[in-house]
């Protein structure tokens, strides 16, 4: 009893402090309780706050990371496409020399003269034109070649060596490794540009008949407002019925695979075709498939490859007076004939007034600038 009583007045003394001591430290328990969630601000009170707010602080570098990682494989991948373009120019050039170089050879093995300035030359040392026009005719139209030569076409041309009178005498003829006859007038047109585009570096090559009339100070204003653009075929474009009567013009003897109607193409009077284009027949001539009509034969050859086609309605106007007017209203034609005629009429007794009428001055083609 005396130990509790002797005792009691510690005890009670103790009691005391550990009751102040417990309270003081519940308050600092409840502080540091209260203020915990204020200093993470984060859902999970699982004490990784600041390795969450590290995390977060570092999306906005790793998200800088892959905008500069997607912006080098951009960049990249460009790189890689303008390498592939680059090697399929080079290529495309390759190709044209080679086929160059091959028909320039079939040229002298077939006897074909090549003039002078074009002997031992190759692609890169010729000279560059704008146009190479080409004059469809058969073997018997010497009057209308006589008649062309005294209008619209400028006297001169390729130095070529004699075969024949008319050749030695004007010396503008080139002789291709051709079969004559009008069944093969689309083997024709495909040898000749084969063997032009061999020939003669130009921006366009030309096909024309040998019955129509020809401004070519406006045919050369006309292509030089296309001289940049690849894959040109310009011309009168029109479509029409497909002839499977035996018995009449222009009869189609696969016209099976045409259908009712013509597929758009430029009319045969005259046309003009692209580098480019002339390459392509070059290369692929041995395969290019020949229909009756020539016209409608290039413009299947076109089908399905990435072509624009011009329809210029100044490469088919009609004899006078039409011509005429129009040259008088500021619009000259380029090309002129009587679509019934599929050229002029009686083109040796009339190309001579259609030139007087419709034809360009002779100044204009010296004075003009492509």
């Amino acid at each position: 009893m005396s130990w509790r009583r002797g005792d009691g007045g510690v005890a009670r003394r103790w009691v005391l402090l550990l009751c102040a001591g417990s309270f003081f430290l519940g308050l600092l328990f409840t502080d540091r309780m209260w203020t915990l969630p204020e200093v993470t601000e984060v859902t999970r009170p699982n004490g990784r706050g600041e390795k969450e707010d590290e995390l977060t602080a570092g999306d906005c570098n790793s998200a800088k990371v892959n905008v500069k990682r997607d912006y080098r494989e951009i960049l990249q991948t460009q790189d890689t496409h303008h390498a592939v373009r680059t090697l399929d120019k080079t290529i495309a050039k390759l190709e044209t020399e080679l086929s160059a170089a091959r028909t320039l050879q079939e040229s002298f093995l077939n006897g074909s003269p090549v003039s002078e300035g074009h002997k031992g030359s190759d692609s890169t040392g010729r000279r560059k034109y704008l146009m190479v026009i080409g004059i469809n005719t058969a073997f018997s139209s010497r009057q209308r070649r006589d008649s062309i030569r005294n209008t619209w076409m400028p006297q001169g041309g390729i130095v070529e060596r004699a075969i024949k009178a008319e050749e030695r005498k004007h010396g503008d003829f080139m002789r291709i490794d051709h079969v004559e006859g009008y069944l093969e007038l689309s083997g024709k047109t495909k040898t000749y540009f084969a063997t032009a585009v061999s020939l003669w570096d130009a921006d366009f090559y030309v096909k024309v008949d040998d019955d129509v009339h020809v401004n070519i100070a406006t045919l050369g204003q006309i292509l030089s407002n296309h001289v940049k653009k690849p894959r040109v075929y310009i011309g009168c474009m029109k479509s029409g019925p497909v002839l499977s009567d035996k018995d009449v013009r222009y009869y189609e003897p696969e016209h099976w695979k045409f259908g009712d109607q013509y597929f758009r193409h430029a009319t045969g009077q005259l046309y003009a075709i692209s580098k480019d284009l002339a390459t392509y027949i070059s290369i692929n001539k041995r395969v290019l498939h020949k229909y009756i009509n020539e016209d409608v034969s290039l413009g299947a050859w076109f089908i399905g490859l990435d072509v624009e086609h011009i329809d210029e309605r100044r490469l088919c106007c009609g004899t006078p007076p039409d011509c005429e007017w129009k040259a008088q209203a500021g619009n000259t034609c380029a090309v002129s004939f009587d679509w019934k005629c599929s050229g002029i009429c009686d083109s040796v007794e009339n190309m001579q007034w259609v030139h007087n009428r419709c034809g360009e001055s002779e100044k204009s083609l010296w004075i003009s600038s492509f």
